[in-house]
């Protein structure tokens, strides 16, 4: 399925906020009401500082998902890759991913220890744990 990456604008904050915390709630369990809303906050103010750095994933002129590369130390991190979940398990994230490993050297990524499907594409990648918190594990390639 071919795709393309289009800068994100002004018009996609909500929906960029809309993909964030769903890839979010979908893999943490027990918060409190004070976490969900520390998160809720914590995306809606930082989406739009970040707007320059996301790409938006767009197939047949569709928008379906969203990426953010941000600097990180020697290298990047991939802070975000989403896509619809029609989308999901079609090759697109693998490829986008080996885009991104093929221009940059150091790839830096945070996983939820929950979203096993992610965890086992990186690690097939080539990505090794490097830390990890409760919840996540942080990833280096």
């Amino acid at each position: 399925m071919n795709y393309r990456l289009v800068n994100a604008t002004k018009r996609d904050i909500l929906k960029l906020i809309e993909y964030k915390l769903e890839s979010i709630f979908d893999y943490v369990e027990n918060l409190s009401l004070e976490e969900i809303n520390q998160i809720n906050d914590y995306v809606k103010s930082n989406v739009p500082k970040e707007l320059n750095n996301y790409k938006v994933i767009c197939i047949d002129d569709k928008k379906v998902g969203c990426l953010l590369i941000t600097n990180k130390d020697d290298g990047v991190l991939l802070d975000k890759i989403y896509l619809e979940e029609k989308y999901r398990n079609k090759g697109i994230g693998t490829s986008i991913i080996k885009e991104i490993l093929s221009n940059y050297n150091i790839v830096y990524l945070w996983v939820y220890k929950l979203n096993t499907k992610a965890l086992s594409l990186y690690k097939k990648l080539g990505f090794k744990i490097i830390n990890e918190t409760k919840t996540r594990y942080y990833m280096k390639y």
